[in-house]
């Protein structure tokens, strides 16, 4: 009698397979936040509140698994060690998925507002983007000290950049700077001297309305910065980091 011998290779261990499940998922629940959004399926509460704070936890979740599944699957013999590198890519995921939203939490906290100015007791004032704000949620109307004390808190760096340009040339350079941002340009009004400009964040493409104010100030330029959200009742500091990084750039045009 002949006996037929099958060597049977050990299964992926189902706590690799597991992590790996989470990972797939939360990716999934993450994705589907913006995407749901953007398609108008999803409101934007439900959106941030719901999808992406399960997202977060399942990231965590998928991490935590395939951690201990990397481990588990290492410490056996190394002819029986199948899921390895499943458990390591599953773990980066995990990882990778919460640190993409963490990131908005890194540093101080910043404060409930949406509406950052370098200017808080005469803020510039919005006039070609008002139609396109005719439906949005957040009035361009400043709040006031209640507001300006906040951002003076939370962003004391926001000041006025001076330029030793006449402001013609001033309104040049800031026009220049808006179209190297890649900001949809709204208006430009040379007399008035302001320029008004819409940038559209990249994941849940949230449209925040930004206006340029140039005045002559000691024998040079003075120039102020606002930007505001048109949707939420916090930015998470996107305004303030925007207005950081249009100025820093004009500073050096």
């Amino acid at each position: 009698m002949t006996m037929a011998h099958t060597d049977r290779k050990p299964g992926i261990s189902w706590v690799v397979l597991l992590g790996a499940g989470l990972a797939v998922a939360s990716a999934l629940v993450l994705v589907a936040a913006p995407v749901g959004y953007r398609l108008g399926i999803l409101p934007l509460r439900v959106a941030l509140l719901t999808f992406l704070r399960w997202g977060v936890y399942g990231g965590i979740a998928a991490a935590v698994v395939s951690l201990i599944g990397l481990v588990m699957t290492l410490v056996r013999p190394r002819e029986m060690r199948r899921g390895t590198a499943l458990a390591a890519v599953s773990l980066l995921v995990g990882v990778v998925l919460v640190a993409v939203l963490a990131r908005f939490r890194m540093g101080p906290p910043a404060p409930p507002i949406h509406d950052i100015t370098t200017d808080t007791q005469n803020p510039p004032e919005y006039v070609a983007v008002l139609p396109l704000r005719a439906n949005a949620p957040n009035t361009t109307v400043y709040g006031g000290d209640k507001i300006a004390s906040q951002q003076r808190e939370a962003y004391p760096d926001l000041q006025p950049l001076m330029l030793k340009v006449p402001p013609a040339r001033a309104f040049e350079r800031a026009l220049a700077t808006v179209r190297k941002m890649a900001w949809d340009l709204v208006g430009e009004d040379a007399t008035a001297g302001r320029i008004e400009a819409t940038d559209t964040t990249f994941w849940f493409g949230f449209k925040d309305d930004v206006v340029i104010r140039i005045r002559p100030a000691d024998g040079g330029s003075r120039v102020d910065v606002r930007s505001l959200s048109r949707v939420g009742v916090g930015d998470v500091g996107t305004n303030a980091k925007r207005i950081r990084r249009f100025l820093d750039a004009l500073a050096v045009e």
